[in-house]
């Protein structure tokens, strides 16, 4: 056992891989890239951990020890990790539901949130369940950002007013009490966010290679300690502490893991899905590929190493990882320039961030969170796949209404009832035939198909199982009394078949004692080997027959013709190949 838990962990290392490939060269470029990123996240860190209700420091404690563990087992070579404000909002809801923000308790349970998620990851990582990614579809997380999007923005908006709002994740709430206090508003804080959102926006034009969340931090610090704000009665950072994390021990009890189990587990399946999307964004780009399950053990393990010295939950960054991929980073070795600029803000900085406005660090998180909102990709889903723009809809809906994880919750059953109703009602199309070919296309595609009179030829683009079983039987029936055609064979082409179930078996029973007691013959064409040996195994290959299978469409329409022609002396099968006139909508060659 301990040998197999040794050879695991050895082969999840991937340190060895891209530092064999490391240069002098590529040093340099992850050098100037990390210490970008690092200036970057100085103040989103700060920012970030207040969305989660936390001191500013927890989020430079979050981007120091996870950036130097990651690497040790991530695959993503571009990927800038640190806090985000996203996994903020899900910690901060979590939390909220079991303790008071700004208790004593507050924080140690924000820690040990952290050590579960690390160690959900690494389980999953070592059952090989790097696939659960999938059941966060893209409409999902369409949803969930730009809803998350509007939550950010507004659980600042006291901090830009300069009144106290409380905390809610509800937008609606949020804002009727922002309505209630409009009378109270601070106006040289509403000035200072102001004037952060504006130069946050600005900035990027005017000034693209400054970093313009550090440019606001500064420059409010710097008018804040000149002209003494907090005397003015705005809200500043106040003492931070001084000197790199401490390494502590979470403490942990049954009731407390119970209680904090659902924003783990919540926490855990949302960072992996963004870190595998984000991933493989970079990894099309640059010619390699990311293996989900060692992401998995990368992120669990930056996670759970990180809460031993008061890490908050850290995941993968977009915009840091474009600023990371654009400024030349060429393996993980990024990760760590970024945390040692970071270790060095907690030595020696730490104290130049007393006199910050709280309006200011608010500005950053409200254009933070606006950018979240992508309305381009919101009418790609409508354009693309009306059902999946409602479904991104819907959960924006629900975890703006509902909550964060129910939003997310109802979101990942929504996708999963529509792909089970797909799945329950395949395309399935009746198929002609192309004069002068062996070919049979739909009709409804290729105006040439024709349709054989007296044979029904089908195609399921779809898995046959007992979800589908039913509508599969209920299809041919219907079909052929609805069209009030003469079909003597029903030929099923089950090259797109890849499955079959007991159900699915027992279904097509009961298709072929239907279809005899209306004297219509069943034909099956083109299955796979392993849907094959079912069909034997289930006694269904004996009761057809072996003439009733056959390699493809054209050899089971030529057999039956041929016993039909042999059967009634005439020459259908002479006129199928002959067949040449494309207008008709009906060919000719069968029994009527």
């Amino acid at each position: 056992m301990w040998h197999q838990a040794w050879t695991w962990f050895r082969e999840s290392l991937t340190l060895n891989q891209w530092i064999s490939t490391s240069t002098p060269k590529t040093v340099r470029q992850d050098g100037a890239a990390g210490v970008t990123v690092g200036v970057m996240l100085i103040p989103q860190a700060m920012a970030y951990a207040v969305i989660a209700g936390l001191p500013p420091i927890y989020g430079l404690y979050g981007a120091l020890v996870p950036l130097l563990i990651y690497p040790i087992f991530g695959t993503s070579r571009q990927l800038a990790i640190g806090p985000q404000a996203l996994d903020m909002l899900i910690l901060a809801a979590g939390l909220g539901a079991v303790t008071q923000v700004g208790s004593g308790e507050y924080v140690a349970m924000a820690i040990i949130v952290t050590a579960m998620v690390g160690l959900m990851q690494i389980a999953m990582g070592a059952m090989q369940l790097g696939f659960v990614a999938n059941l966060l579809s893209r409409p999902v997380i369409t949803g969930l950002t730009s809803a998350a999007a509007l939550i950010i923005s507004f659980s600042q908006l006291g901090s830009l007013l300069g009144v106290d709002l409380g905390n809610s994740q509800y937008v609606h709430v949020v804002f009727w009490r922002a309505l209630q206090h409009l009378g109270e508003v601070h106006l040289l804080s509403l000035g200072i966010g102001a004037a952060g959102i504006a130069l946050l926006l600005l900035l990027p034009r005017w000034v693209p290679a400054v970093p313009e969340a550090l440019v606001v931090v500064a420059l409010a610090t710097a008018a804040s300690y000149a002209f003494s704000f907090e005397d003015s009665g705005v809200a500043v950072v106040g003492s931070i502490p001084e000197g790199l994390p401490p390494l502590t021990l979470p403490t942990l009890n049954l009731s407390t893991l119970n209680a904090l189990l659902p924003a783990a587990f919540t926490l855990a399946l949302v960072q992996f899905m963004k870190n595998v999307s984000l991933g493989r964004v970079f990894a099309t780009r640059h010619g390699y590929t990311i293996d989900p399950n060692r992401e998995l053990v990368g992120l669990g393990a930056a996670n759970f190493v990180g809460s031993f010295f008061s890490s908050i939950p850290v995941s993968g960054s977009f915009s840091r990882s474009a600023v990371n991929d654009q400024t030349g980073a060429q393996t993980p070795l990024a990760n760590w320039f970024t945390a040692g600029v970071i270790a060095l803000t907690l030595l020696f900085l730490t104290p130049l961030f007393y006199y910050l406005p709280l309006p200011a660090l608010a500005a950053i998180i409200i254009v933070a969170g606006i950018g979240l909102i992508d309305l381009h990709e919101l009418r790609s889903l409508f354009k693309a796949r009306r059902r999946d723009g409602y479904i991104a809809l819907f959960t924006a809906a629900c975890t703006l209404l509902i909550g964060i994880q129910e939003g997310i919750l109802l979101g990942i059953g929504t996708s999963l009832v529509a792909v089970l109703y797909r799945i329950s009602r395949p395309n399935m199309a009746e198929l002609g035939h192309v004069p002068g070919t062996r070919l049979f296309r739909d009709p409804d595609r290729f105006e040439q198909a024709a349709r054989l009179r007296g044979i029904m030829v089908l195609r399921v683009d779809a898995s046959f199982s007992f979800a589908n079983a039913e509508y599969f039987k209920d299809f041919i029936l219907e079909k052929s009394e609805r069209e009030g055609r003469t079909v003597k064979v029903v030929i099923v082409d089950g090259s797109s078949i890849n499955g079959l179930d007991t159900t699915a078996i027992e279904a097509l029973f009961s298709v072929v004692e239907s279809l005899e007691e209306e004297d219509i013959e069943l034909h099956l064409t083109g299955l796979i080997g392993p849907v094959r040996e079912v069909v034997r195994r289930s006694g269904l290959h004996a009761l057809l027959g072996e003439n009733k299978f056959h390699l493809d469409p054209h050899m089971a329409v030529v057999s039956v013709l041929e016993r039909w022609d042999a059967a009634e002396d005439t020459d259908r099968v002479e006129q199928y190949f002959a067949t040449t006139e494309p207008e008709k909508k009906e060919a000719t060659p069968a029994a009527s």
